[in-house]
């Protein structure tokens, strides 16, 4: 049916779940085509469940144990019932015209597989990791060192974010995050779904990597925008690490975690597409850096 499914992952969310949730009923009540929202909840200490039962009945609601990101939104993604599906972060608020322009968007470009709108901080700055390119050896070097901090307008020294694009206008990019990605259902049932090896970071990359590879293309939508609180359940962004406070037991997963996925996606794509050696050098960096922020993380 040509309507859409939004999926959300509930962890630790209580505190804006309403809002979130406020926000997608308001779209919903001024759409002129049929809008489904699915949550998975991972049951955590500050459980979203009783609030979405009790006070927004309209959600599809799945409880249970904290099955990681990807595993969730293909459980969410078994529930859908529509054409689209719109993976959206509960820290994410979509501005009213953002989903029927995009409905629309892709109802008259068939050779995109999945976008992304422009994605503001609560600073008013962009997020730019819904804009980037995949992390190939250069790439991911140049973000390592600090390179493309020190050329940040450079398409050489900063291609991991794709400068030289105007960000105003609609342009195609490698990968956006799943806290905004919208996409076609046939794309995903394809392709399996999200890979569940990748348990929490990575598994947007992972994805967009395969609908690409599929033959799609994926763009930057930037007519239309979405408020994003950052990071609000992970606790190390430093968007929202002052205001969504969260244990260093918690923090020290996320880093290596983090890290992790890292590796988990240059074994499993870049195995046999580049030199062995170059691949184990990137997977050595890797793992340093992800210690490092294990590290500077246990100092803070």
């Amino acid at each position: 049916m040509n309507g859409l499914s939004i999926i959300l992952c509930a962890y630790n969310d209580s505190l804006y779940i309403r809002d979130c949730l406020n926000n997608l009923k308001e779209i919903m009540d001024a759409a002129d085509f049929p809008i489904e929202v699915i949550v998975k909840n991972q049951t955590s200490e500050n459980n979203s469940a009783p609030i979405i039962e009790k006070e927004f009945p309209w959600v599809k609601l799945i409880d249970g144990a904290n099955v990681g990101l990807s595993k969730a939104y293909n459980i969410g993604l078994s529930h859908a019932s529509y054409k689209y599906i719109l993976f959206l972060g509960t820290d994410a608020f979509p501005e009213k015209d953002v989903l029927p322009g995009m409905k629309d968007y892709f109802d008259s470009h068939k050779d995109v597989g999945a976008a992304t709108c422009k994605l503001i901080l609560e600073d008013g700055s962009l997020d730019m990791d819904a804009h980037r390119a995949f992390p190939t050896p250069w790439n991911s070097f140049t973000k390592v060192t600090g390179l493309n901090k020190l050329f940040p307008k450079s398409t050489f020294f900063n291609g991991y974010y794709l400068p030289g694009k105007n960000m105003e206008e609609p342009h195609e990019i490698d990968l956006c995050i799943s806290h905004f990605m919208f996409t076609r259902k046939d794309i995903l049932d394809d392709l399996n779904g999200f890979d569940e090896n990748f348990f929490l970071y990575g598994e947007d990359v992972d994805i967009c990597y395969r609908i690409k590879q599929a033959g799609w293309k994926i763009m930057y939508l930037p007519q239309w925008s979405a408020k994003h609180l950052k990071g609000a359940s992970l606790g190390i962004r430093k968007t929202t690490r002052e205001q969504y406070k969260k244990p260093l037991k918690h923090r020290l997963k996320m880093q290596m975690l983090s890290a992790q996925a890292m590796e988990l996606f240059l074994r499993k794509h870049y195995n046999g597409k580049y030199p062995r050696p170059l691949v184990y050098s990137m997977i050595f960096s890797t793992r340093v850096l992800g210690r490092f922020r294990v590290l500077m993380e246990t100092l803070r």
